[in-house]
């Protein structure tokens, strides 16, 4: 999942990349709100985090311009404006969640959890696809029994997989919701790793379940 969040405090915001990236996210990380703007409407973001008094425009226009854009992915405010008008201001102009400065990391990263499974059909924490299992709270991969170790980008990228079961999802769509915006070259980088990922799911000659689509990218399904 891919995540832009928004936050000039010159520690605060490495800080909440650096966590969400242990996490497997992959995360953009702009200081002002102009910048917020530009990749908001850029770029198909699973989820946008707004600090609402950035540099430039502030988090509150950010929101409402990029919701006037139909921009729909959910929108999480982390400000210190713990009034409740400035939250009701927040939520009516299409923010999804409002939480306050100072906050635990625990705390903050089990909302964005929250927010990416509104946005699904399946609310489980639990992913499947036949005897693939994925936890996305502990990141435990299993197939059957077996537990599988994978690296953080293994890890984004199988998940990526398993919440769009049967869909062919080229490598630009891989690249947008897998990839920060610091990635280069990505076609091979993607073809790499989908090798990777194959090599670890299927060790023992398990069928391979990621079908290469000739000219179109990847699909998970059925033998």
């Amino acid at each position: 999942m891919r995540i832009l969040i928004a936050e000039d405090h010159p520690s605060l915001g490495p800080n909440l990349k650096q966590g969400l990236e242990r996490s497997h996210y992959a995360v953009d990380l702009v200081v002002t709100g102009d910048d917020a703007l530009l990749l908001g409407r850029t770029v198909p973001y699973d989820l946008v985090i707004l600090d609402v008094m950035l540099p430039g425009i502030s988090g509150f226009d950010v929101c409402r311009q990029l919701r006037d854009y139909k921009r729909t992915m959910p929108i999480l405010f982390l400000t210190a404006l713990g009034e409740i008008e400035d939250r009701v201001t927040g939520l009516d102009l299409g923010g999804d969640d409002y939480l306050t400065k100072p906050f635990a990391f625990r705390e903050f990263e089990a909302r964005v959890r929250a927010l990416l499974r509104r946005e699904r059909p399946a609310k489980t924490t639990v992913l499947q696809f036949m005897d693939i299992t994925l936890d996305t709270i502990t990141h435990e991969v299993k197939r059957g029994n077996r537990s599988i170790t994978l690296s953080s980008k293994e890890y984004a990228l199988l998940e990526f997989l398993m919440y769009h079961p049967h869909q062919v999802l080229s490598r630009t769509m891989i690249a947008e919701h897998v990839w920060d915006v610091d990635a280069e070259h990505l076609s091979n980088v993607i073809d790499v790793y989908i090798r990777y990922l194959r090599n670890k799911l299927s060790p023992d000659g398990e069928p391979d379940v990621i079908h290469t689509i000739r000219g179109s990218g990847y699909q998970l399904k059925e033998p």
